[in-house]
């Protein structure tokens, strides 16, 4: 079993940035990659950002290539997300979730076997 616990949601405005952290704890050896979802009520979580553990891999979503940067500390077993020049419709909740197979549909929820309680990014216009 792997843990994830994010951190570092909150209220930004638009235009600015944040940084959300998720600690992982567990068999974290078992990890083959970590990445990033968001979701907004009534709609499907969202795929956001993938970074493959060993080789530091990174795939985006379209919507937000440019503006966040994944990233990883294997010492703290710990993934970041860095959101920059975030628009209100960035506002979700953001999970942190880990897989354990590599998976061509790695912005597939589905293909997540670990997921974080998630925290909540509300941006402000």
């Amino acid at each position: 079993q792997v843990q994830l616990v994010e951190s570092g949601g909150g209220l930004v405005q638009a235009g600015g940035s944040l940084r959300l952290s998720c600690a992982a704890s567990g068999r974290t050896s078992s990890t083959y990659a970590m990445g990033w979802f968001r979701q907004v009520p009534g709609k499907e979580r969202e795929f956001i950002a993938i970074i493959r553990w060993t080789s530091g891999i990174t795939y985006y979503a379209d919507s937000v290539k440019g503006r966040f940067t994944i990233a990883k500390d294997n010492a703290q077993n710990t993934v970041y997300l860095q959101m920059n020049n975030v628009p209100p419709e960035d506002t979700a909740v953001y999970y942190c979730a880990a897989s354990r197979h590599s998976s061509s549909s790695y912005d597939y929820a589905g293909s997540y076997d670990y997921w974080g309680q998630g925290t909540q990014v509300s941006v402000s216009s």
